[in-house]
């Protein structure tokens, strides 16, 4: 008779070889950018509010990092994620579909690039932009 293999212990052996080499940590600012570039990504979306001297320090920097961790606020507790943006919405767009569609862009974001469960997502609009 021909050898068999054991497809779910090969799987838990190699998961806990995996585990073994060492741990993950993610910072919090990665949350951060992760979310604020997802919530860009959204069409209604003029760009992140934040407080005027992070919009300074972004605009001299010149980096996107720096822009998209603007009106960005996450707390990361034992793997679970809650997180507080301010948006600029554009002028004629539904804000409580943009609002709608930027929650679902910024958890799916996380949850997909980082494993952690996003339990909340609470969005501030704190402007409107004419075109």
């Amino acid at each position: 008779m021909a050898d068999t293999i054991n497809i779910k212990d090969n799987y838990e052996e190699e998961t806990n070889e995996n585990v073994r080499l060492g741990e993950v940590k993610i910072a919090d600012e990665v949350v951060a950018v992760i979310a604020g570039i997802a919530a860009t990504e959204v069409e209604g979306v003029d760009s992140m509010a934040g407080n005027p001297t992070k919009e300074i320090v972004g605009k001299l920097s010149g980096s996107k990092t720096a822009k998209s961790m603007r009106g960005v606020k996450v707390e990361v507790n034992d793997d679970k994620v809650c997180v507080d943006l301010a948006i600029n919405v554009s002028y004629n767009y539904n804000i409580p579909e943009v609002s709608e569609k930027v929650q679902e862009r910024v958890k799916n974001a996380i949850e997909n690039m980082t494993g952690l469960t996003v339990l909340e997502v609470n969005i501030k609009i704190a402007y409107v932009v004419a075109n």
